[in-house]
Protein backbone atom coordinates (compact mmCIF):
# COMPACT_ATOMS: atom_id res chain seq x y z
CA UNK A 1 0.00 0.00 0.00
CA UNK A 2 0.96 3.17 -1.05
CA UNK A 3 0.44 6.96 -0.24
CA UNK A 4 -0.80 9.78 -2.21
CA UNK A 5 2.80 10.51 -3.49
CA UNK A 6 1.82 12.38 -7.00
CA UNK A 7 0.09 16.13 -6.71
CA UNK A 8 -0.50 18.00 -9.59
CA UNK A 9 -1.50 21.94 -9.70
CA UNK A 10 -2.75 24.00 -12.06
CA UNK A 11 -3.43 27.95 -11.78
CA UNK A 12 -3.23 30.81 -13.93
CA UNK A 13 -3.89 34.64 -13.49
CA UNK A 14 -2.73 35.13 -9.52
CA UNK A 15 -1.38 32.16 -9.66
CA UNK A 16 2.09 32.88 -8.53
CA UNK A 17 1.24 34.71 -5.22
CA UNK A 18 -1.31 31.11 -4.73
CA UNK A 19 1.39 28.79 -5.75
CA UNK A 20 3.94 30.87 -3.11
CA UNK A 21 1.50 30.25 -0.28
CA UNK A 22 0.92 27.16 -0.81
CA UNK A 23 4.35 25.12 -1.32
CA UNK A 24 5.44 27.76 2.16
CA UNK A 25 3.12 25.20 3.88
CA UNK A 26 4.77 22.03 2.69
CA UNK A 27 7.10 20.37 5.02
CA UNK A 28 11.09 19.56 4.05
CA UNK A 29 10.79 15.88 3.57
CA UNK A 30 8.05 15.83 1.62
CA UNK A 31 6.79 12.68 0.70
CA UNK A 32 5.22 13.47 -2.76
CA UNK A 33 5.98 15.16 -5.99
CA UNK A 34 4.79 17.95 -6.83
CA UNK A 35 4.06 19.08 -10.49
CA UNK A 36 2.86 22.55 -11.37
CA UNK A 37 1.42 24.23 -14.41
CA UNK A 38 1.09 27.93 -14.58
CA UNK A 39 -0.07 29.78 -17.75
CA UNK A 40 2.65 31.68 -18.93
CA UNK A 41 3.46 33.33 -22.38
CA UNK A 42 5.41 31.20 -24.65
CA UNK A 43 7.93 33.83 -25.16
CA UNK A 44 8.36 34.69 -21.96
CA UNK A 45 11.15 33.90 -18.92
CA UNK A 46 9.54 31.80 -15.98
CA UNK A 47 11.42 32.53 -12.84
CA UNK A 48 8.58 30.82 -11.50
CA UNK A 49 11.10 27.47 -10.10
CA UNK A 50 13.07 30.63 -8.27
CA UNK A 51 10.19 31.84 -6.63
CA UNK A 52 8.82 28.74 -5.27
CA UNK A 53 11.87 27.66 -3.33
CA UNK A 54 12.34 30.67 -2.03
CA UNK A 55 8.85 30.35 -1.06
CA UNK A 56 9.06 27.36 1.11
CA UNK A 57 11.76 24.51 1.88
CA UNK A 58 11.31 22.24 -1.19
CA UNK A 59 13.41 22.84 -4.24
CA UNK A 60 11.69 23.65 -7.18
CA UNK A 61 13.07 23.10 -10.94
CA UNK A 62 11.48 23.34 -14.55
CA UNK A 63 10.94 20.25 -15.88
CA UNK A 64 13.13 18.61 -18.62
CA UNK A 65 11.57 15.83 -21.13
CA UNK A 66 12.85 12.26 -19.84
CA UNK A 67 13.91 12.99 -16.49
CA UNK A 68 13.17 10.83 -13.60
CA UNK A 69 10.80 12.75 -10.46
CA UNK A 70 11.49 12.09 -6.86
CA UNK A 71 9.70 12.93 -3.83
CA UNK A 72 10.05 16.42 -2.22
CA UNK A 73 10.47 18.10 -4.88
CA UNK A 74 8.82 20.70 -7.57
CA UNK A 75 8.69 20.21 -11.10
CA UNK A 76 7.31 23.32 -12.82
CA UNK A 77 6.08 23.03 -16.87
CA UNK A 78 8.50 25.51 -19.48
CA UNK A 79 7.30 28.03 -20.99
CA UNK A 80 5.70 27.30 -24.07
CA UNK A 81 5.73 23.53 -23.28
CA UNK A 82 3.21 20.81 -22.29
CA UNK A 83 4.14 18.81 -18.80
CA UNK A 84 3.20 15.46 -18.89
CA UNK A 85 3.72 12.53 -16.73
CA UNK A 86 4.78 9.45 -18.65
CA UNK A 87 4.82 5.54 -16.82
CA UNK A 88 7.75 4.38 -14.44
CA UNK A 89 8.59 7.49 -12.64
CA UNK A 90 9.16 10.08 -15.76
CA UNK A 91 8.21 13.23 -17.35
CA UNK A 92 7.69 14.39 -20.76
CA UNK A 93 8.16 17.82 -22.04
CA UNK A 94 6.04 18.52 -25.36
CA UNK A 95 5.72 21.15 -27.57
CA UNK A 96 2.20 19.52 -28.74
CA UNK A 97 -0.43 21.19 -30.01
CA UNK A 98 -1.98 23.71 -27.58
CA UNK A 99 -5.10 23.10 -25.44
CA UNK A 100 -7.77 25.48 -23.97
CA UNK A 101 -5.09 28.25 -25.96
CA UNK A 102 -2.75 27.18 -23.83
CA UNK A 103 0.73 25.79 -23.69
CA UNK A 104 1.52 25.08 -21.38
CA UNK A 105 -1.89 24.05 -20.30
CA UNK A 106 -3.51 21.70 -17.12
CA UNK A 107 -5.53 18.87 -18.84
CA UNK A 108 -2.22 17.21 -20.31
CA UNK A 109 -0.73 17.21 -16.95
CA UNK A 110 -3.87 15.87 -15.10
CA UNK A 111 -5.07 13.60 -18.07
CA UNK A 112 -1.41 11.98 -18.33
CA UNK A 113 -1.27 11.60 -14.17
CA UNK A 114 -4.54 9.99 -13.95
CA UNK A 115 -3.64 7.55 -16.46
CA UNK A 116 -0.38 6.41 -15.20
CA UNK A 117 -1.31 6.94 -11.72
CA UNK A 118 -4.51 6.98 -10.56
CA UNK A 119 -5.55 6.96 -7.08
CA UNK A 120 -1.94 8.01 -6.21
CA UNK A 121 -3.03 11.36 -8.04
CA UNK A 122 -4.16 14.62 -5.63
CA UNK A 123 -5.18 16.79 -8.60
CA UNK A 124 -5.08 20.84 -7.37
CA UNK A 125 -6.95 23.65 -9.08
CA UNK A 126 -6.19 27.09 -8.41
CA UNK A 127 -7.22 30.59 -9.00
CA UNK A 128 -7.80 31.62 -12.84
CA UNK A 129 -9.64 32.11 -15.63
CA UNK A 130 -11.92 30.03 -18.15
CA UNK A 131 -12.16 26.62 -17.22
CA UNK A 132 -8.37 24.63 -18.09
CA UNK A 133 -8.01 21.75 -15.33
CA UNK A 134 -11.77 20.47 -15.11
CA UNK A 135 -11.45 17.97 -17.80
CA UNK A 136 -8.18 16.95 -16.19
CA UNK A 137 -9.76 16.90 -12.82
CA UNK A 138 -12.52 14.89 -13.77
CA UNK A 139 -10.40 12.01 -15.44
CA UNK A 140 -7.97 12.13 -11.84
CA UNK A 141 -11.31 11.59 -10.02
CA UNK A 142 -12.65 8.40 -12.40
CA UNK A 143 -9.10 7.04 -11.72
CA UNK A 144 -9.57 6.93 -7.94
CA UNK A 145 -7.70 9.99 -7.08
CA UNK A 146 -8.46 12.94 -5.18
CA UNK A 147 -9.68 16.70 -6.31
CA UNK A 148 -8.85 19.89 -4.49
CA UNK A 149 -10.20 23.24 -5.65
CA UNK A 150 -9.42 26.70 -4.19
CA UNK A 151 -12.27 28.21 -2.61
CA UNK A 152 -13.71 30.21 -6.05
CA UNK A 153 -14.19 33.37 -2.89
CA UNK A 154 -11.15 33.20 -2.03
CA UNK A 155 -8.89 33.20 -5.82
CA UNK A 156 -7.92 36.43 -7.00
CA UNK A 157 -9.98 35.12 -10.33
CA UNK A 158 -12.79 32.53 -9.48
CA UNK A 159 -13.63 31.14 -12.63
CA UNK A 160 -11.02 28.09 -12.64
CA UNK A 161 -11.91 27.48 -9.31
CA UNK A 162 -15.13 27.48 -9.74
CA UNK A 163 -15.63 25.54 -13.09
CA UNK A 164 -13.70 22.78 -11.43
CA UNK A 165 -16.20 22.80 -8.80
CA UNK A 166 -19.28 22.89 -10.13
CA UNK A 167 -18.51 20.19 -12.99
CA UNK A 168 -15.69 18.07 -12.17
CA UNK A 169 -17.10 17.94 -8.51
CA UNK A 170 -14.16 18.08 -6.17
CA UNK A 171 -13.59 16.61 -2.60
CA UNK A 172 -12.57 19.79 -1.31
CA UNK A 173 -12.62 23.37 -1.25
CA UNK A 174 -10.53 25.37 0.89
CA UNK A 175 -8.57 28.71 0.87
CA UNK A 176 -4.85 28.67 -0.06
CA UNK A 177 -3.60 29.45 2.74
CA UNK A 178 -5.06 25.91 4.04
CA UNK A 179 -4.11 24.44 1.12
CA UNK A 180 -0.64 23.20 2.44
CA UNK A 181 -1.74 21.70 5.47
CA UNK A 182 -4.44 19.56 3.70
CA UNK A 183 -1.98 18.10 0.80
CA UNK A 184 0.18 17.54 3.76
CA UNK A 185 -2.86 15.60 5.35
CA UNK A 186 -3.78 14.14 1.94
CA UNK A 187 -0.18 12.34 1.33
CA UNK A 188 -0.34 10.37 4.81
CA UNK A 189 -3.32 8.36 3.15
CA UNK A 190 -2.97 4.85 2.12
CA UNK A 191 -4.49 3.99 -1.82
CA UNK A 192 -4.56 0.41 -2.90
CA UNK A 193 -2.02 -0.31 -5.55
CA UNK A 194 -4.07 1.41 -9.04
CA UNK A 195 -5.06 -0.99 -11.57
CA UNK A 196 -6.37 -0.31 -15.54
CA UNK A 197 -7.40 3.39 -15.15
CA UNK A 198 -9.87 4.46 -17.60
CA UNK A 199 -9.05 6.91 -20.25
CA UNK A 200 -9.85 10.60 -20.86
CA UNK A 201 -12.49 10.02 -23.79
CA UNK A 202 -10.01 13.01 -25.43
CA UNK A 203 -7.27 11.14 -25.37
CA UNK A 204 -9.32 8.47 -27.47
CA UNK A 205 -9.47 10.84 -30.45
CA UNK A 206 -6.48 10.18 -32.21
CA UNK A 207 -7.48 6.46 -32.82
CA UNK A 208 -10.60 7.73 -34.29
CA UNK A 209 -9.14 10.47 -36.33
CA UNK A 210 -6.72 7.81 -37.77
CA UNK A 211 -9.36 5.44 -38.70
CA UNK A 212 -11.40 8.20 -40.47
CA UNK A 213 -8.22 9.16 -42.12
CA UNK A 214 -7.72 5.35 -43.02
CA UNK A 215 -11.07 5.56 -44.31
CA UNK A 216 -11.20 8.20 -46.39
CA UNK A 217 -7.48 6.52 -47.93
CA UNK A 218 -9.63 4.05 -49.05
CA UNK A 219 -12.44 5.94 -50.89
CA UNK A 220 -15.08 4.65 -48.13
CA UNK A 221 -16.83 7.58 -46.98
CA UNK A 222 -19.11 8.09 -50.00
CA UNK A 223 -22.06 10.14 -48.77
CA UNK A 224 -20.23 10.88 -45.55
CA UNK A 225 -18.03 14.33 -43.73
CA UNK A 226 -15.07 13.71 -44.89
CA UNK A 227 -11.57 14.49 -43.55
CA UNK A 228 -11.35 17.65 -45.61
CA UNK A 229 -12.20 21.45 -45.50
CA UNK A 230 -13.02 24.05 -48.34
CA UNK A 231 -10.19 25.91 -49.57
CA UNK A 232 -12.56 28.70 -49.97
CA UNK A 233 -14.37 28.93 -46.74
CA UNK A 234 -13.07 26.73 -44.18
CA UNK A 235 -16.13 24.21 -43.93
CA UNK A 236 -16.59 20.69 -43.70
CA UNK A 237 -16.67 18.78 -47.42
CA UNK A 238 -19.23 16.44 -47.64
CA UNK A 239 -18.06 13.75 -50.20
CA UNK A 240 -20.59 13.19 -53.02
CA UNK A 241 -22.05 9.63 -52.67
CA UNK A 242 -20.48 8.90 -56.54
CA UNK A 243 -18.61 5.73 -57.47
CA UNK A 244 -17.40 7.26 -60.71
CA UNK A 245 -15.81 10.38 -59.62
CA UNK A 246 -14.33 11.23 -55.92
CA UNK A 247 -15.76 14.74 -55.85
CA UNK A 248 -17.01 17.24 -52.51
CA UNK A 249 -19.14 20.00 -51.75
CA UNK A 250 -19.28 22.24 -48.88
CA UNK A 251 -22.30 22.98 -47.06
CA UNK A 252 -22.57 26.92 -48.82
CA UNK A 253 -22.06 25.22 -52.12
CA UNK A 254 -18.27 25.10 -53.40
CA UNK A 255 -17.70 21.92 -55.02
CA UNK A 256 -14.78 20.57 -56.63
CA UNK A 257 -13.64 17.09 -57.98
CA UNK A 258 -10.78 15.39 -56.23
CA UNK A 259 -8.49 16.34 -59.00
CA UNK A 260 -8.89 20.20 -58.86
CA UNK A 261 -9.34 19.95 -55.02
CA UNK A 262 -5.83 18.04 -54.64
CA UNK A 263 -4.46 21.46 -57.27
CA UNK A 264 -5.92 23.72 -54.38
CA UNK A 265 -4.69 22.49 -51.67
CA UNK A 266 -0.77 22.54 -53.02
CA UNK A 267 -1.28 25.78 -53.75
CA UNK A 268 -2.68 26.45 -50.29
CA UNK A 269 0.36 24.37 -48.94
CA UNK A 270 3.10 26.70 -50.77
CA UNK A 271 1.21 30.03 -49.07
CA UNK A 272 1.59 28.70 -46.02
CA UNK A 273 4.94 27.85 -46.42
CA UNK A 274 5.90 30.94 -47.75
CA UNK A 275 3.80 32.95 -44.82
CA UNK A 276 6.04 31.03 -42.64
CA UNK A 277 8.73 31.69 -44.23
CA UNK A 278 8.34 35.35 -44.43
CA UNK A 279 6.70 35.15 -40.78
CA UNK A 280 10.23 33.55 -39.79
CA UNK A 281 12.47 36.07 -41.45
CA UNK A 282 10.17 39.25 -39.88
CA UNK A 283 11.20 37.21 -36.09
CA UNK A 284 14.87 37.31 -36.75
CA UNK A 285 14.77 40.49 -37.80
CA UNK A 286 12.35 41.94 -35.06
CA UNK A 287 14.74 39.48 -32.22
CA UNK A 288 17.77 41.04 -33.01
CA UNK A 289 16.85 44.81 -33.10
CA UNK A 290 15.46 44.12 -29.63
CA UNK A 291 18.76 42.72 -29.05
CA UNK A 292 20.70 45.92 -30.01
CA UNK A 293 18.23 47.91 -27.78
CA UNK A 294 19.32 45.78 -24.88
CA UNK A 295 23.08 46.05 -25.53
CA UNK A 296 22.38 49.60 -25.84
CA UNK A 297 21.21 49.37 -21.99
CA UNK A 298 23.88 47.12 -20.90
CA UNK A 299 21.62 43.75 -20.50
CA UNK A 300 23.65 41.69 -22.27
CA UNK A 301 22.13 38.56 -20.62
CA UNK A 302 18.87 39.70 -22.39
CA UNK A 303 20.48 40.92 -25.43
CA UNK A 304 21.55 37.01 -25.75
CA UNK A 305 18.20 35.40 -25.27
CA UNK A 306 17.17 37.59 -28.39
CA UNK A 307 20.01 36.78 -30.39
CA UNK A 308 19.28 33.41 -29.74
CA UNK A 309 15.70 33.73 -30.76
CA UNK A 310 16.75 35.67 -33.88
CA UNK A 311 19.26 32.95 -35.00
CA UNK A 312 17.01 30.14 -34.43
CA UNK A 313 13.41 31.98 -36.38
CA UNK A 314 16.59 32.45 -39.85
CA UNK A 315 17.95 28.96 -39.68
CA UNK A 316 14.18 27.71 -39.36
CA UNK A 317 13.09 29.88 -42.72
CA UNK A 318 16.12 28.93 -44.33
CA UNK A 319 15.59 25.55 -43.68
CA UNK A 320 11.89 25.97 -45.30
CA UNK A 321 13.36 27.60 -47.90
CA UNK A 322 16.28 24.82 -48.80
CA UNK A 323 14.36 21.37 -47.98
CA UNK A 324 10.75 21.83 -48.52
CA UNK A 325 10.32 24.62 -50.86
CA UNK A 326 13.47 23.74 -53.17
CA UNK A 327 13.28 20.23 -52.43
CA UNK A 328 17.11 19.79 -51.34
CA UNK A 329 17.23 16.37 -49.50
CA UNK A 330 21.13 16.69 -48.68
CA UNK A 331 22.39 17.74 -45.39
CA UNK A 332 20.58 17.39 -42.16
CA UNK A 333 19.07 19.06 -38.95
CA UNK A 334 20.22 17.58 -35.93
CA UNK A 335 21.94 20.45 -35.06
CA UNK A 336 19.24 23.11 -35.12
CA UNK A 337 17.61 24.15 -31.70
CA UNK A 338 13.88 23.70 -31.11
CA UNK A 339 12.10 26.09 -32.21
CA UNK A 340 11.06 28.33 -28.97
CA UNK A 341 13.25 27.05 -26.43
CA UNK A 342 13.23 29.32 -23.44
CA UNK A 343 16.45 30.11 -22.50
Amino acid sequence: MAGRDIIVIGASAGGVETLAEVVRDLPAKFPASVFVVCHFPPSGRSILPEILSRAGPLLASHATDGEPFHPGHIYVAPPDRHLLLGPKGQMRVRRDARENHHRPAIDPLFRSAARHYGPHVIGVILTGSLSDGTAGLMAIRAAGGVAVAQDPRDALVAAMPQSATEIAGVDYVVPAERLGTLLFDLVRQTVPEPGGQPMDPIEQMPKFVNRDMERQARNERRGEVSTFTCPECGGALWQVDDTGLVRFRCHVGHAYNGETLLAEQSEALEAALWTAVRTFREKAVLARQLAAREREKGNAGAAARFEEHGTQADQYGKLIVRHVLNGDTTGGTAALPAQGDTP
